[in-house]
């Protein structure tokens, strides 16, 4: 049974972080109430905001004494309720560890605290020739920290990887305040490959305090184009025959005619007015993108590209790189609220699953518009919705239960760079068999036996191995009956 937050738990976490590390206004708790996903809440007890990763060790030793639960906390831009407050439980948060430690320009690799940005490592290095490739569209506000977590990718990730691909070292701190080194396998170290398994266990197993990455040598040549289609199929199929004609490119993003006309409407990329558009990037060795561009070019004009618009230069193509970055935060221009969600199908999948949303947002009422990374079959369909009107709420969380379903019987995942957290967790049995789940709660168990470390979150509960049932909330999808269909 955890332990309750008393005033001599509270004096003990003044007295390692201080005064100015502690948060427990009511007004200012509400700031932590939830991450980017802002229909699961839960106002905490007590923030700590602890400035070094001595002050972290403190801290969960603290917690594991008194059996208090904690949730690390980044910047709070995460999309699936990971880092939503738990009961009884103590928010640490991170974004005090903000320091560049090391730039090693010989060496490739940056070392970073968690509560770097991820695009303040390419700004350090950029001078140099180099950047680091991992790019979420939030990556101007989004933490190294929460990258790890959720082992989070972007635009580039069809070419060049998640997080867990970049990630060289990490500092941690254990449930049992134990602060620990590890290495990644991929540096040919003996052992089992702690840091993969660490990276995307979205705060479940350790808080990461130190980040080594791995930097990449800007390319020599990089091409762009944005290529508009009168129909999604025609988009999809252009992507398909892009892969099947064995190219990979650095990046090929799709946006569908609401995300466009949201993005026009708040930063006027210029964008065609379109039923879809792509955004196809290549980069590597000149000759090679001189080779290959044509080609890309030749296949979306024979699957039905109405425009095709290549970008000129550097200008050019951070205009359009802008309008796709900003789809997420633009909707908001075209509906007072909108649910997030994030799914994978295979490529091929990607018509027959976007039919099947365009038929759900007639059924449901609601827009749904749809902006993911197409080279990967990773959606982000944005549910629009107004929760000044009774039910709509609701109507939307139970469309995007739906879409995961769509995906899970396409043969995709419930997930592809946003995590399960506590938004998706009832979905992981229609994913993985029980015997999956509880191999993966004994791993967890061996880790943290107190299950204090972000509990309640990833998995569904109840479960075996002890697993501490967090609040349980049963999904809209469930309540309607749509997930027996799987």
């Amino acid at each position: 049974m955890a332990a309750t937050i008393d005033a001599r738990f509270v004096r003990e976490l003044e007295r390692i972080c201080g005064s100015s590390g502690i948060v427990r206004e009511p007004l200012e708790l509400l700031t932590y109430e939830c991450d980017a996903l802002p229909h699961l809440r839960a106002v905490p007890p007590v923030v700590v905001l602890p400035d070094s990763a001595a002050q972290v060790q403190q801290v969960v030793r603290l917690c594991s004494r008194e059996s208090v639960p904690f949730v690390a906390r980044g910047h709070g831009t995460g999309l699936s309720g990971g880092a939503v407050p738990v009961p009884g439980g103590v928010v640490i948060g991170l974004s005090r560890l903000n320091r560049v430690i090391d730039v090693d320009i010989p060496n490739r690799r940056v070392t970073v605290e968690p509560g770097v940005t991820n695009l303040e490592i390419t700004r350090q290095v950029a001078p140099f020739g180099f950047y680091y490739a991992p790019d979420p569209s939030s990556q101007q506000v989004c933490s190294i920290g929460g990258n790890v977590a959720e082992n989070s990718g972007g635009a580039h990730c069809l070419k060049y990887g998640f997080t867990v691909h970049h990630v060289i070292a990490v500092d941690a701190v254990m449930p049992d305040g134990e602060l620990v080194h590890l290495e990644s396998a991929l540096t040919d170290a003996p052992g089992p490959d702690l840091v993969s398994l660490l990276v995307g266990s979205e705060g479940t197993l350790a808080i990461v305090t130190k980040v080594v990455v791995r930097i990449l040598r800007k390319p020599e040549s990089v091409r762009t184009l944005l290529a508009a289609f009168d129909t999604i199929r025609g988009a999809a199929s252009a992507v398909s025959e892009i892969i099947a004609a064995g190219i990979i490119p650095a990046a090929v993003e799709m946006m569908d005619a609401l995300s466009i006309r949201a993005a026009e409407a708040a930063v006027h990329p210029g964008f065609p007015a379109a039923e879809a558009v792509l955004i196809v990037e290549l980069d590597g060795n000149g000759a090679e993108v001189a080779e290959l561009f044509p080609i890309v070019e030749e296949i979306c004009r024979r699957t039905g590209a109405t425009s095709i618009e290549i970008a000129a230069d550097e200008q050019q193509r951070a205009r359009i790189w802008k309008g796709r970055k900003a789809a997420f935060a633009a909707m908001g221009r075209v509906s007072p609220n909108y649910y997030v969600q994030d799914g994978v199908v295979p490529r091929t999948k990607l018509p027959e699953v976007l039919e099947r949303i365009r038929a759900l947002e007639a059924r449901c009422g609601l827009r749904i518009a749809n902006v993911f990374h197409a080279g990967d079959g990773n959606l982000h369909p944005l549910i629009c919705y107004d929760e000044k009107v009774p039910g709509e709420a609701d109507r939307a969380v139970e469309a995007s239960g739906e879409i995961l379903l769509y995906c899970l019987e396409a043969g995709g995942s419930i997930t592809g760079e946003h995590g399960v957290g506590a938004d998706k967790s009832e979905f992981m049995p229609k994913m993985f068999t029980d015997e999956d789940l509880d191999l993966m709660l004994r791993v967890r168990a061996a880790i943290d036996p107190g299950h204090l470390c972000n509990p309640g979150k990833v998995f569904p509960t109840p479960r075996l191995c002890g697993e501490v049932p967090g609040p349980y909330r049963q999904h809209p999808a469930e309540k309607a009956g749509l997930a027996e269909r799987y």
